[in-house]
């Protein structure tokens, strides 16, 4: 059975003494698709997206990567099936340089060495940074942050990339180094964002979140069209 998918089944989800969030989430995504998710602020994205790798668990229903419920069980395995990159770049680099932090996932999984270089050289090559393996990541452009932050989830080898909101803040030359960065990554990709330019560039399917529920999931273009009706009677 494929590693590269995720099913999102009867899920629902309710922050401690709060109000549910998501209400019966029941989603497939399948190997080698990208698919974006879609919605107004608040409407529950990056909620879902913690719950592909157990950085959040559901109330209610389950998550599958593979053939792997996520649980506080797996979530070890299933964190080096699903890549992560968070909207803020900053919550991924801490290391003393951009090759420590790109190399970190890789040593935490005991890889030998010779291994962990040929990963980081990779990553970075594959993000268009080679040239900062040694520069502090405090030191980079927000650009080159969101690159070094991809990098170090590339550097996991994973078979499925879950992004929020990636291209927040960048400028269009790094824009364009996103989208050349995130065609070439072969396998599935589910992507949080705001960005109907991006999307365009990458996701033919959409998922529209709305208060919590899939309104739609349907081709792009049709997902943008029914975003900007809500975003017209909001």
């Amino acid at each position: 059975m494929s590693h590269h998918y995720i099913s999102f089944e009867n899920l629902s989800f309710s922050y401690p003494k709060g109000p549910e969030v998501l209400h019966d989430i029941n989603l497939r995504i399948t190997h080698g698709e990208r698919v974006a998710l879609l919605g107004l602020n608040g409407s529950g994205k990056s909620t879902l997206l913690l719950q592909t790798n157990g950085l959040l668990f559901p109330s209610s229903g389950r998550v599958v990567v593979g053939d792997v419920p996520v649980t506080r069980k797996t979530a070890p395995e299933v964190r080096r099936r699903v890549g992560m990159v968070f909207q803020n770049p900053d919550d991924m680099l801490f290391m003393p340089t951009v090759a420590d932090d790109v190399a970190f996932g890789p040593r935490n999984m005991k890889l030998p060495e010779q291994e962990v270089t040929r990963r980081v050289n990779n990553a970075l090559e594959a993000v268009g940074i080679p040239s900062l393996a040694s520069s502090p990541s405090f030191m980079l452009s927000g650009g080159q942050r969101r690159a070094a932050a991809i990098a170090t989830v590339l550097s996991m080898e994973p078979d499925i990339l879950v992004l929020d909101e990636p291209s927040a803040n960048l400028d269009m030359r790094a824009c364009k180094a996103l989208v050349k960065t995130l065609s070439e990554f072969n396998h599935t990709i589910l992507l949080a964002t705001h960005d109907l330019e991006l999307a365009r560039n990458l996701t033919p399917r959409a998922i529209l979140l709305h208060e919590g529920r899939i309104l739609a999931d349907t081709s792009l273009d049709e997902a943008i069209g029914i975003l900007s009706q809500l975003a017209d009677s909001h």
